[in-house]
C-alpha cells in the first residue's frame, strides 16, 4: 500500500519515522512518500519537502509569507494526486494539514489523523473539519479522546509516542553538571530564545551549558547566536543533551515533556512577535503553554512567557531552580504521575495497526 505523510516540525518528523517503521512491519508493500525530515527519508520515505521550507511559526510570519505558503499547498495537492496513495497520514501541523483534509477527501483517499491538533486549546471551531474529512482520528495526550467524544467526535487513544523513544535510547552517560538549553526547532525561535538563555552561563559560571542544536539549519549559524567557547552545542543528540542535564531551560512545546520524561527540572521559555503572541492570547482558551502543565492540570513548572522572558526574570527562577532542593523533589514527584498519566508504551505500534487496517 502506498502511504503519504505530511509533518511540518522536528517533532512530526521523529514520531512519522517511528510510524513508518511500525508499518513496514505489518505491511511488506508499504511504499512511503512525503513532507517531513531527515529521520523520515532515513527509513525509507521519499521526501518531497523538508521542514526546514514549510515552518512558519506566528500569524504576523504566515501573513508574510501567504505567497510561498500557497506554493506549498498547490505542489502538495500535485504531487498527491500524481502519485495517487490509498491512505494520507496527517501528523499535527494543523495550520497546514487541516486546509489540506478536504482536497485528499475529494480524490477518495483514506485520511488519517495522527496526533491531533490542540483544538481544545484553540479554533475549536474546525472540529467541523475533523468530523468531515477524517477517517481515523488518534490521539496521543489522555484527556483527548474524552474531549473529541463529547463533542461527537470518536477518537482513539495510543498513548504517547514519546514513551517508545525513550525506550529504545541508550545513555552514553550519566547526570553531570550541566544546564541544557533547548530553545526549539524552527530557526524564528530559535534566534529569539537562544541569546536570552545562554546569557545564564555568566550566572551559573559552575555549570556547563550545552545546547540542543539541529544540523538542519547549519553549524556555523549556531556560532553566530552563541560563543562556543564558552557553551558547547551538540547536535542532533537532544536525549543525550537532556541525559547529561541536571537542569534545563526549554522552549515551549514537546521538548517540554521531552525533558520531564529524563526527569530533569525545567523552566518553560518562550517569546514570540509581539503582534502574534496577543492575537495568540486573544484566541487561546488554556491556562498554560507546556504541555507538562497542561496534562497535568496545574502550574508545576515555571513559565516565563514574552515580556517575563527576561534575562533578570530568567537569572532568578533558575537561581530559585538549582538551589531548592524541596523544589526539585516537587517537580520530580510531577514528572512520575506525568509519565503514568501518558498511558503504556506502544503508541507508534498501535498506531501502525490501525492505519494498516483503514483501506479495508
Amino acid at each position: 500500500m502506498k502511504y503519504y505523510l505530511i509533518a511540518g516540525e522536528a517533532s512530526g518528523d521523529l514520531h512519522g519515522a517511528n510510524l513508518i517503521k511500525e508499518i513496514s512491519l505489518l505491511d511488506s508493500d508499504a511504499q512511503f512518500r512525503g513532507w517531513g525530515g531527515n529521520k523520515m527519508a532515513n527509513v525509507g520515505m521519499t521526501l518531497v519537502k523538508h521542514f526546514k521550507e514549510t515552518s512558519f511559526m506566528g500569524f504576523v510570519e504566515v501573513a508574510k509569507n501567504i505567497g510561498k505558503i500557497n506554493a506549498l499547498f498547490k505542489l502538495c495537492k500535485i504531487d498527491i494526486s500524481t502519485w495517487q496513495p490509498e491512505v494520507v497520514i496527517l501528523i499535527d501541523y494543523p495550520g497546514f494539514n487541516l486546509r489540506m483534509a478536504p482536497f485528499i477527501k475529494e480524490k477518495g483517499i483514506k485520511l488519517v489523523y495522527y496526533i491531533s491538533p490542540q483544538l481544545w486549546a484553540w479554533k475549536e471551531n474546525r472540529i467541523s473539519t475533523i468530523k468531515q474529512y477524517v477517517d481515523e482520528l488518534l490521539v496521543i495526550l489522555p484527556f483527548e479522546k474524552d474531549w473529541y467524544q463529547e463533542r461527537g467526535v470518536e477518537a482513539e487513544f495510543i498513548g504517547h509516542p514519546l514513551l517508545d523513544e525513550l525506550k529504545n535510547f541508550k545513555s552514553k552517560g550519566g547526570k553531570k553538571k550541566t544546564i541544557a538549553l533547548l530553545p526549539g526547532s524552527r530557526w524564528q525561535e530559535i534566534k529569539r530564545m537562544l541569546p536570552v538563555m545562554a546569557t545564564m552561563k555568566e550566572e551559573f559560571p559552575d555549570y556547563t551549558f550545552t545546547v540542543a542544536a539541529l544540523s538542519v539549519h547549519g553549524n556555523d549559524w549556531y556560532n553566530t547566536l552563541v560563543d562556543p567557547e564558552k557553551i558547547n552545542i551538540v547536535y542532533d543528540d537532544t536525549y543525550q543533551v537532556l541525559s547529561d542535564a541536571s537542569y534545563a531551560l526549554v522552549t515551549s512545546g514537546t521538548a517540554t515533556l521531552e525533558t520531564a520524561l529524563f526527569k530533569v527540572p525545567q523552566i518553560v521559555c518562550y517569546k514570540g512577535n509581539r503582534l502574534s503572541f496577543e492575537i495568540g492570547r486573544w484566541l487561546v482558551k488554556v491556562p498554560y503553554i507546556s504541555l507538562v502543565n497542561l496534562i497535568l492540570d496545574k502550574e508545576s513548572v515555571t513559565e516565563l512567557i514574552q515580556d517575563e522572558f527576561n534575562e533578570e526574570n530568567l537569572k532568578l527562577h533558575l537561581k530559585h531552580l538549582v538551589s531548592n532542593e524541596p523544589n526539585r523533589k516537587r517537580i520530580l514527584k510531577d514528572y512520575k504521575a506525568l509519565s503514568k498519566l501518558l498511558g503504556e508504551n506502544g503508541a507508534s505500534k498501535k498506531a501502525a495497526e490501525i492505519i494498516v487496517k483503514v483501506k479495508s
